[in-house]
């Protein structure tokens, strides 16, 4: 297992861990793995698998979609991507992955050198046998993560649908 060297305090800060334990919180800092990226370093890619969730510890990411291969021509061009949002320290980005393990909706951009920690579906899964109370009790933090995001996402969207509405 690995030395992870975030406090708690660091943890307590992200919704993920709202209203668990200082000894729930150890047990599970023993499944984080650290990963570092360079600027500029594709993390994730769209439509490739992810089985893990990153907590950005330092660093910025940009969460970017691009257009259809089909639709592309031979070279990308920057029009082809759109960033979706930005991410920083503290932040998580592979939510939906996690649970759902489904291919990346959107690829991940690193756009300065970060430090990420992740934690598997594979550890969620460790995790319930370890004590079932503290993984429900994530499980239902993701889902309001989620839930928050998409509530972002449902108004950014209803707001650019009736823009040319006046």
């Amino acid at each position: 297992m690995n030395s992870c060297k975030i406090d708690n305090k660091f943890l307590y800060s992200h919704s993920l861990f709202g209203g668990l334990t200082e000894s729930e919180l150890e047990e599970i800092k023993t499944y984080f793995k650290e990963e570092r990226y360079k600027a500029g370093e594709i993390i994730l890619h769209e439509s490739e698998p992810n089985n893990r969730i990153f907590f950005i510890i330092s660093g910025n990411v940009s969460i970017i979609k691009t257009r259809e291969q089909s639709q592309k021509g031979e070279n990308e061009h920057a029009d082809d991507i759109v960033v979706l949002s930005q991410f920083t320290s503290g932040d998580t980005f592979g939510e939906m992955e996690l649970i759902d393990i489904q291919p990346c909706a959107a690829s991940v951009r690193a756009d300065t050198e970060t430090v990420a920690y992740t934690f598997t579906n594979n550890d969620l899964y460790k995790l319930s046998k370890w004590n079932l109370k503290t993984h429900t009790m994530i499980i239902m933090n993701l889902a309001r993560e989620i839930s928050r995001r998409l509530r972002i996402a449902n108004e950014a969207l209803s707001h650019e649908l009736f823009k040319d509405q006046g």
